[in-house]
């Protein structure tokens, strides 16, 4: 464990949660191997450590090969991310062939529990509208600007519990035997599922689309956008409407003077 000054408990805290053996979905019981568990006080830090690998809205980074993870101290859900990066490294112990990415973050983010990711769906108003990116696209938005991230990583997450769904067993087990055995992700995928990659890509988006639709997003709080976003456009309309009328009754209006009888008692009050 590296850590900085003032950060000491912290990082023994966080150092005797990566050393308990953790169970993982479809993995089972995994006993932590050597690692390196680097807290970093900032974004600033981080970035200096991993040479701008890791993207600014980033709250951690694992590096299966060095069996690294590097975390920032100064957010909050810390625990969640060594969690999330634990996930990956016990993912890539057990399973020496290569995945997707998506896959790789979905995985990852399941095993650490991140399930508000999927509730945040909910109000994403591009899947409300059935704008639901492929694959090959999801990878590309993994580590795209963080106003979009946060939706990937939940579709991420989406198409993983749909490769369990998908097995006759509802689990990942299975394909994670054949991945640990040495089987390429797709053909595994095929032999798991009865799908083809492609056809598994077809079959997830559909799923996603009947799930999250504009009747979900005005449920889970769309509406409430839609009226506020109605009232104020309504006030600006009726600001709008009434302006050449107050406009109107300003124009003519004089400030009389003081009555007669108002000066002489204020002359005599002077006097």
């Amino acid at each position: 464990m590296v850590a900085w000054p003032g950060q000491t408990r912290l990082a023994r805290e966080l150092a005797s949660e990566a050393a308990r053996p953790h169970s993982w979905p479809g993995l089972g019981a995994v006993a932590p191997e050597s690692l390196t568990i680097i807290l970093v006080p900032d974004q600033r830090r981080l970035d200096s450590l991993t040479r701008g690998r890791a993207p600014h809205w980033g709250a951690g980074l694992a590096l299966p090969e060095s069996r690294t993870v590097v975390l920032r101290a100064d957010l909050a859900d810390v625990r969640v991310t060594l969690r999330h990066e634990l996930a990956h490294l016990a993912l890539h112990q057990r399973v020496p062939v290569r995945v997707p990415l998506w896959f790789d973050e979905g995985y990852a983010g399941w095993a650490a529990g991140e399930w508000e990711r999927l509730g945040g769906l909910e109000l994403n108003l591009a899947l409300a509208r059935g704008a639901v990116p492929d694959l090959a696209s999801l990878d590309a938005a993994l580590r795209g600007p963080e106003p979009t991230v946060g939706a990937a990583y939940a579709l991420a997450m989406s198409a993983v519990v749909e490769l369990a769904r998908r097995n006759p067993t509802g689990a990942l087990e299975p394909l994670f035997a054949l991945l640990a055995a040495g089987e390429d992700f797709d053909a595994a995928v095929l032999r798991t599922t009865g799908l083809s990659p492609g056809r598994f890509e077809e079959v997830w988006r559909r799923s996603v689309r009947t799930r999250y639709t504009a009747v979900t997003w005005l449920v889970a709080g769309g509406g409430w956008a839609v009226l506020a976003f109605v009232v104020l456009w309504f006030g600006r309309w009726r600001r709008g409407r009434d302006a050449a009328r107050r406009a109107a009754l300003d124009e003519g209006w004089v400030v009389p003077d003081d009555p007669p009888e108002e000066a002489e008692l204020d002359r005599d009050s002077k006097s």
